[in-house]
């Protein structure tokens, strides 16, 4: 057996693995620490073991040994290895990919040092002032008698208020009157705010949530949690009781929050429960910065660290919690290789450190809720509001059909138009959802409201610009029809509304109104986010449009008023989990509204005002979703009910990628006969990337272990018939 072993990890480049044969006496598994003989001089020095095979990659007779193994150098190093194995296992793809993703490749980063000057003989120094005055050194007498008051000054602020150099400490610090220290100073993303020692007292709910999951912590109950709340219920609370329970327990924690939704309304929160025990990550930080979080963390500085996927990877060496807020969100889906899910991912990450994972949303995904069904994971549920006063927002559906018919061609429903007057006039902040999220490229028709879809797969067919409408799940494609097939209406098309063009039609129809846009070019600055978030939270302005990221988990109490202005934007892309992206941003958006004492109202445009999504979102009732949906699910074998794999080859040559993945889908058809489906070969959404050609196959079982078996196999030809070819592939499983 050879050991696969990367070496010196904080500091080498993780594109170059070691392999070294394992003594027969000696026992070895990924992970583990191990001492190896390195280079022509065979230098001792450590490394870690990312994998064990049985294939040599190189003369056996040149390969060297390890020398020792250090099964009980349990390093948080060694977890995240074993957790890139069981990810690469999992999800499909090679080790350092999956390294990459776990243990980020740290790039040279400059540190900041601050320097002080620190008084060491008082009466030396007393010495030296009096010499000081009598030569009419004046730099020098302001340093020393600012050194006799405070003892301790840092350098930058000597230099700035006492115009003070190194060159008139030098002779004081040759005297031995004072000494000059430098120390390295961390980036720190979360500035001072001010700490809040008075704890939200709990509702009776909440606390017998937080009681429970302390409870199964302490006495080593490792099944999942997951907390099911109405918008509004105080999940965050909730959270932070855990949280404070297991740091009293010595244990760190990590939270994990949809980027979208890490606002300084939320950090602010938690830095007024824990204070400096906190730290953030996301995608906005410099990179010293991000540098400085993972160091933090590492040594223990920080104990609760916040923050997207990628905050999953923090290297506590105690970790005990994670928690992750908003589960359903698509976000937590690695869109790069290896395509993991936070939440599963999470949940291994909980087995290697003895923790416990938390997850809530008042929108669970399906697969969640179902294994929360199944006992799986603990539910718990939160069905009322954590502010007295408030109540759920009360919600109108206006059928855009019947406004064009009554001539009404506007964004706006008489409804909305009607309800944002009443709201000016009162002085109260509206919402305007643009539902984008999904859009990809479907056609529908406006008089009937219904959208092209695909005979075979109840989803809609996808627009490309050749021309052709095509179907991503078993490549069934048609010309655009001139009329539409159910009605033969001649108004079809696509949907192409956006913000801009939003922000400018609200402008000319409500001339007075203060307006604030956020999408993705208003928010490109850092901070970009938070300061229109705060802008509106301080009454600046009384409209914000912009697309999800005004949606996710912010509190504005004086917002009363939401309107969603194309709610089927989502409802009909491609996508089996359409109905379910669609019931979830609406009823997030729903619970924008009336968050305080006043009473909130919603009101959804759709053509499609009967689709169980949209009615269920009415409602805000997500049991009578779940069952409508896990219905459809189970009569199509989707995911929970099924599991699906999809195969991504791509190629330079298009021939090169025609054959491949024509050849796996034989290899699997082979092999494994009718127990897994193939559903293709076809092109992808979009064949063509930076001059590489992209094909798929999804792969269909009721079988998860099928699946990964198949990929295995996929992985394991790959490796034996194109090893130096420019073919790649990839995998991603549903």
């Amino acid at each position: 057996m050879y050991a696969n072993v990367i070496v010196d990890i904080t500091h080498e480049q993780l594109d170059r693995v070691f392999q070294y044969l394992i003594p027969a006496s000696m026992h070895v598994e990924a992970g583990n620490q191990v001492l190896v003989p390195f280079g022509r001089r065979n230098r001792k020095i450590r490394g870690y073991v990312i994998e064990c095979t049985d294939e040599a990659q190189w003369d056996p007779n040149k390969i060297k040994e390890i020398l020792e193994v250090f099964p009980s150098s349990m390093t948080v190093e060694t977890q995240l290895i074993q957790l890139a194995a069981w990810m690469k296992h999992r999800y499909g793809a090679t080790m350092i990919q999956a390294l990459k993703t776990v243990l980020p490749v740290q790039r040279t980063v400059k540190q900041i040092e601050k320097k002080y000057y620190i008084l060491k003989e008082e009466q030396a120094a007393q010495a030296a002032l009096e010499e000081a005055k009598r030569k009419k050194w004046k730099a020098r007498i302001r340093l020393l008698e600012a050194l006799l008051e405070t003892k301790v000054i840092p350098t930058d602020l000597a230099l700035q208020r006492l115009q003070v150099t190194g060159v008139v400490a030098k002779p004081l610090e040759a005297k031995g009157i004072l000494s000059i220290v430098t120390e390295t100073a961390y980036r720190n993303p979360v500035h001072s705010m001010t700490l809040n020692h008075n704890t939200i007292q709990l509702n009776d709910q909440q606390e017998q949530i937080v009681h429970s999951i302390c409870n199964a912590f302490d006495s080593g109950n490792r099944i999942p949690s997951y907390i099911y709340g109405i918008t509004g219920s105080g999940k965050t609370e909730v959270y932070m009781g855990i949280i404070e329970h297991v740091l009293k327990k010595n244990r760190q924690t990590i939270v994990l929050i949809p980027e979208i939704a890490l606002t300084y309304q939320m950090v602010m929160r938690f830095y007024q429960r824990f204070g400096n025990q906190i730290s953030i990550m996301n995608s906005r930080l410099s990179a010293g910065e991000k540098f400085d979080q993972m160091e933090r963390a590492r040594k223990g500085e920080v104990n609760v660290m916040i923050g997207p996927r990628s905050a999953l990877f923090t290297p506590f060496q105690k970790l005990g919690l994670i928690i992750i807020d908003e589960e359903h969100e698509a976000a937590y889906k690695s869109e790069y290789s290896p395509k993991y899910h936070a939440r599963e991912t999470a949940i291994e990450r909980a087995r290697l450190c003895d923790g416990i994972v938390v997850m809530g949303s008042a929108t669970p995904s399906i697969e969640a809720y179902y294994r929360a069904q199944q006992g799986v994971y603990r539910l718990y549920q939160l069905n009322k509001r954590a502010v007295n006063q408030s109540r759920l927002a009360d919600v109108s559906i206006v059928d855009l059909r019947e406004e064009l018919k009554l001539g009404n061609r506007s964004i706006f429903s008489r409804e909305l138009t009607q309800r944002m007057e009443q709201c000016l006039e009162k002085k109260e902040q509206i919402l305007l959802f643009l539902n984008r999220r999904g859009y990809s490229g479907f056609i529908s028709c406006r008089s009937c409201g219904k959208p092209i879809g695909c005979p075979h797969c109840d989803v809609s067919l996808t627009a490309h610009k050749n021309g052709w409408l095509v179907c991503h799940y078993c490549g069934y494609s048609i010309p655009i029809p001139a009329k539409c097939p159910s009605c033969g209406s001649a108004y079809i098309a696509g949907f192409g509304l956006g913000t801009q063009k939003v922000e400018a039609l609200t402008a000319q129809q409500f001339p007075k109104a203060r307006l604030l846009r956020m999408d993705l070019d208003t928010t490109s600055k850092k901070n970009g986010h938070q300061e229109i978030l705060e802008q509106f939270a301080a009454g600046e302005a009384d409209i914000l449009i912009g697309t999800q990221m005004i949606v996710k988990g912010h509190d504005f109490p004086n917002v009363t008023l939401v309107g969603i202005l194309a709610a089927d934007m989502s409802l009909y892309a491609g996508d089996y989990r359409s109905a379910e992206r669609t019931f979830q941003l609406l009823t997030q958006a729903a619970g924008r509204a009336g968050r305080g004492e006043k009473k909130g109202h919603v009101v959804i445009q759709t053509y499609s005002p009967d689709n169980y999504s949209i009615l269920a979102a009415k409602d805000q009732n997500y049991e009578w979703f779940y069952d409508q949906e896990i219905l459809y699910r189970t009569m199509l074998h989707y995911p929970p009910k099924g599991y699906m794999a999809e195969l991504l080859v791509t190629s330079d040559e298009e021939n090169e990628a025609e054959n491949a993945i024509h050849c796996y889908a034989a290899l699997i058809q082979n092999e494994y006969n009718d127990t897994i489906k193939i559903i293709g070969p076809a092109n992808a959404s979009v064949g063509k990337i930076k001059d590489r050609y992209r094909k798929v196959l999804y792969l269909k079982s009721t079988n998860e272990i099928l699946l990964i078996q198949a990929k295995d196999r996929i992985e394991q030809y790959y490796h034996k018939t194109v090893p130096n070819s420019k073919l790649r592939i990839q995998f991603d499983f549903y």
